[in-house]
């Protein structure tokens, strides 16, 4: 039972109920905006509402120096016209991967709502004021650990986290302030095309693509 007195088969349907609603929803050509970042607004927006788990989780998927592809959940932290930002170690196997081939696709998987956004294109580090800017947003705790682990790196065990975030600890005492390392910061995805997927019944669901083409956006509908 939830802390509202809800069974988990009342939510279960809850859930396709919403499911039946934005199935019938659907997308119309008028419908549709001259650029996927309007679309993609309403569309976070319509997750957010929905209450489902961490609707800003994005799959990342990056290119290795061998050519070897690999995905990891992030937690999307701003989106506007010029792309869609994470923030992550840039030592990490990821921000390493970038650093080497900027080629990326991300993916938001909203099956509770029946849809599904992918992106494709190429990443950049943002500016150092705008990785600054949200570090000091961040608790107190999550700033120490951006010190404390070497993300991606072997470590002999557990203890060894434990003791580097101890020593984090000692070094800035509350109240100090703690700066932003600088092998942390932020990334941008920058799409060079963006699709939607609306789930509808019969499987016959939409799916729209938007394609960069110079400064503007390519619509094409896709079969499903």
């Amino acid at each position: 039972m939830s802390d509202r007195g809800e069974s988990v088969s009342d939510r279960g349907e809850e859930l396709a109920a919403l499911r039946e609603e934005y199935a019938k929803i659907g997308l119309s050509e008028a419908d549709l905006p001259s650029d996927p970042f309007t679309l993609f607004e309403q569309w976070l927006a319509d997750a957010i509402a929905s209450g489902m788990h961490e609707p800003t989780a994005m799959a990342v998927s990056t290119v290795a120096p061998s050519g070897a592809p690999t995905s990891r959940l992030v937690l999307l932290k701003s989106a506007d016209e010029r792309g869609l930002v994470f923030f992550t170690n840039y030592r990490s196997r990821k921000a390493q991967d970038l650093s080497s081939d900027a080629r990326c696709a991300a993916v938001f998987p909203w099956h509770c709502i029946l849809r599904q956004v992918r992106l494709e294109g190429q990443a950049e580090r943002v500016p150092g004021e705008e990785s600054d800017a949200y570090f000091a947003t961040r608790p107190r705790g999550s700033q120490l650990g951006a010190w404390a682990s070497p993300q991606s790196d072997e470590v002999p065990d557990r203890e060894y986290l434990d003791c580097a975030y101890e020593k984090a600890e000692l070094r800035w005492p509350e109240p100090t302030n703690i700066p932003r390392p600088e092998h942390w910061g932020g990334i941008r995805i920058v799409p060079a095309s963006v699709e939607f997927w609306q789930g509808r019944p019969s499987r016959m669901h939409d799916r729209i693509h938007y394609s960069r083409v110079g400064t503007t956006w390519k619509v094409r509908w896709l079969a499903p």
